[in-house]
């Protein structure tokens, strides 16, 4: 896979190994020394609610982005999966060119449409415009259409890595922001005007939003839902996702690299004879957010990846209606190798039950492994 936008690859881990040496990692910490996030004053609060509010319409339009070739699973389908369920705007799932969108690591999906049909069908625009991480940050036809729907007057949301292209656009430059934390120094290379903010999980400034690692994605949707229909409507939806509290605190410097974390990629890339594929049954009406999030996890441990399986080669129907094109046609999967059934459970107890599944397959290690990728607490 591309190493610009998936490190933690194949082709990244050649390149890490390639490139460090034993003096390093052993001069990294054990682990982070954090405590938990201060929480966020009132005033702070209500002030991101106010500059989150629908610029446009009552009932506002939010369209995701992604290439055709790779956008990261969990940045495309759990903003798509929370607002659906949600039901205050109307939501497209929107590619750069006809035919699905292949995610990563794990999933194939078909859009609603092409960015030229929304186009068509919307000539004034988005409300809010959700731009996952893609493969390369430079694509001219995301770049071009980012830039289109700012000057009609959209919010652009820049999702975890997804700030990279946000920036790109040029629409990251004297604003503040955040990102996924191990592209945070590429970020401010690349965009020496953009300022920095820590211990948000969520920035908004000026039109433009941007958030840490992938599971930002959440409190993030959260919080749009809570600007949108206010706070009852909101609480709802995180009793559905399984989520008790949300909000934009975070401890930015519980993420980094350690020693355990780079150990651990390094001995799970070497025991590449040990590979494992692990199959998801894939059933009309499962809730896509779940599913995301536990084929997001399986697929980082470098000792697994997470395929959909199903009866039949035709795209099924999730909760929100989006359709995800099985990757095998099969009856059954390998018990050893068969995780357990998505179904309708809640996201929050998805991502932890396969949290708890790789650290009892692969071992602890491995678990805090896939949660710092996720920019996750255990």
């Amino acid at each position: 896979m591309r190493k610009r936008l998936f490190w933690w690859s194949g082709l990244g881990v050649a390149a890490l190994l390639a490139t460090i040496g034993a003096t390093w990692i052993l001069s990294l910490p054990p682990r982070p020394d954090v405590g938990a996030a201060l929480p966020i004053a009132k005033e702070e609060a209500d002030a991101m609610l106010a500059a989150l509010k629908p610029p446009k319409r009552q009932r506002p339009l939010v369209a995701i982005v992604g290439l055709n070739d790779a956008t990261e699973t969990t940045d495309y389908l759990m903003p798509y999966g929370i607002l659906k369920r949600a039901d205050v705007a109307d939501v497209v799932a929107l590619a750069t060119k006809p035919g699905p969108v292949t995610l990563y690591p794990a999933f194939k999906v078909v859009p609603d449409m092409t960015v030229a049909d929304f186009d068509a069908r919307h000539p004034d625009g988005a409300d809010y415009v959700i731009v996952p991480a893609m493969s390369r940050d430079d694509d001219p036809a995301v770049l071009q259409w980012l830039k289109k729907q700012a000057d009609n007057g959209a919010m652009i949301v820049g999702v975890c890595a997804g700030a990279k292209i946000v920036g790109e656009a040029g629409l990251l430059d004297g604003r503040e922001a955040t990102t996924h934390w191990y592209y945070l120094d590429e970020l401010r290379r690349k965009h020496p005007a953009v300022h920095f903010v820590a211990d948000r999980r969520l920035v908004v400034d000026r039109g433009v939003v941007t958030t840490t690692g992938i599971t930002a994605s959440m409190p993030m949707a959260l919080t749009l839902i809570e600007a949108i229909a206010g706070r009852s409507k909101a609480e709802a939806v995180a009793r559905e996702l399984g989520v008790p509290h949300w909000d934009a605190s975070h401890r930015s410097d519980a993420f980094s690299f350690t020693r355990p974390f780079v150990l651990t990629i390094i001995g799970n890339t070497l025991a590449f004879w040990n590979r494992e594929q692990l199959g998801i049954d894939l059933g009309p009406g499962a809730d896509e957010v779940s599913l995301a999030l536990a084929a997001d996890a399986w697929s980082r441990t470098y000792r697994s990846r997470a395929v959909t399986f199903a009866r039949t080669e035709d795209a099924l129907e999730t909760r929100s209606r989006i359709r995800i094109i099985p990757d095998k046609v099969a009856m059954s999967w390998s018990a050893e190798h068969l995780l357990p059934a998505i179904g309708s459970q809640r996201p929050a107890q998805a991502l932890d039950q396969a949290l708890q599944g790789i650290a009892a397959r692969y071992g602890n290690p491995t678990a805090d492994l896939v949660a710092m990728q996720l920019e996750y607490r255990r």
